[in-house]
């Protein structure tokens, strides 16, 4: 194959490019996970993911697994056989949780959308008012949509439960929202949150983590789905010491307490002020070409990636091929029911200003080569944001 010069753009809304920080740290000798070294890592990524979460009250548990296994165990430990949940049609990834939640044997009702709003609050509580027996033992949501770059309003939704005077649970994956997009665990009454490593925490796939509240333990004693390797109990017993019931992906967790150290260095109120700010140079970009961006509403515009949906009879692969073969840069491809219809641009994680301009250039010259009728004038209009973002941050630090 002939090479090309420079560096990827992997510019896919996950996995996302993994900082040299990250990649040294990962790059260490394994060592004893039965060791005194391994306690204190152990211990020090444990604390951190309480911090990333925004949760003092709740437990953090880590997994050697992606997100999926996320899921399933946000499931397995709270639900038993035959329970019902209500989850929200927001996107591709809202229809796989629904679907390994039929597959655990859980009726698992879909409340339909659109796929460019999040979910509805006054849906959910009008559904939960009707739930006259309580039956829905759970509400599961995708915070930030990664199929459609739609975010669900997690806070609104806690108050619709709330409002619906309803006891469910309340379940939350924030995939690819933590580390990107404010979330707050504890703040917003979430009882389970999954989160997995390969999006804002800057790591390669492999680590997945259930953030759990009180309700959520007290339940799991009560719970009959059958459970073993995603058990919390084992899971919570060994963290104690910082340790694991089984084999740990060690390296991952040194990568792991890098990021953490990273995000926290740079601070996470300026961690998720650069993503917005990223996302809304993004937004401007598409519309000067005018494109439209997926997500309709503003309150739910997502901060890690934009859906571009092309006009009608414009085929979103075939920018995306030549956009690949021209420049060496990948975008996200259209999921399930919008497949050709989208492209996604991923702007999270390890990113800059620099790196977003380059992003644009090379999506604005693909739109041009592919033949999409658009304007030229993408990459200025988010220049031009973006350069009055700082003039507006140097007269406020003046």
């Amino acid at each position: 194959m002939a090479r090309n010069a420079g560096r990827h753009f992997l510019q896919i809304p996950g996995p996302t490019n993994v900082p040299e920080r990250v990649l040294r740290a990962i790059d260490m000798p394994t060592i004893d996970h039965r060791g005194p070294e391994f306690a204190a890592l152990g211990k020090a990524v444990l604390a951190g993911m309480k911090r990333i979460f925004k949760t003092e009250a709740g437990e953090v548990v880590i997994y050697p697994a992606s997100g999926t296994g996320a899921w399933e165990a946000a499931l397995v430990n709270t639900l038993s056989p035959g329970d019902q949940v209500l989850m929200a049609e927001t996107g591709q990834f809202a229809v796989l949780w629904q679907k390994l939640a039929t597959r655990l044997g859980l009726q698992a009702e879909f409340l339909p959308g659109d796929w460019r709003h999040g979910a509805d609050p006054a849906a959910v509580e009008k559904r939960l008012r009707a739930d006259s027996e309580k039956r829905i033992k759970a509400v599961c949501v995708v915070h930030n949509e990664t199929s459609t770059g739609v975010t669900s309003r997690i806070a609104e939704l806690r108050r619709a439960i709330d409002s619906a005077r309803h006891p469910a649970l309340f379940m939350v994956d924030t995939i690819s929202s933590l580390a990107s997009i404010d979330y707050r665990h504890d703040e917003w009454g979430v009882d389970v949150t999954v989160a997995g490593s390969q999006k804002g925490l800057m790591l390669p796939p492999g680590l997945s983590f259930n953030a759990v509240s009180a309700k959520a333990l007290a339940t799991s004693t009560s719970a009959t789905l059958p459970r073993s390797y995603w058990s919390w109990d084992d899971m919570l017993a060994s963290g104690k010491s910082g340790f694991f019931p089984y084999t740990p992906a060690t390296n991952l967790l040194y990568g792991l307490r890098e990021a953490i150290a990273m995000l926290e260095e740079e601070g996470l109120a300026n961690v998720l002020a650069r993503h917005q700010r990223h996302a809304e140079a993004t937004r401007r970009a598409v519309r000067a070409w005018g494109l439209e961006v997926l997500a309709l509403e503003p309150a739910e515009y997502s901060a890690s990636l934009t859906a571009v949906l092309m006009p009608s009879g414009q085929d979103a692969d075939r920018v995306r091929k030549v956009v690949l073969e021209r420049f060496d840069m990948s975008l996200g491809t259209g999921l399930g029911k919008l497949a050709g219809k989208v492209f996604r641009i991923g702007h999270l994680g390890d990113f800059n200003d620099l790196m977003l301009i380059g992003t644009l250039a090379g999506v604005e010259m693909g739109l041009a080569i592919a033949g999409c009728p658009v304007r030229a004038e993408g990459v200025q209009a988010a220049m031009e944001f973006l350069a009055a973002a700082h003039r507006a941050t140097a007269r406020a630090a003046a």
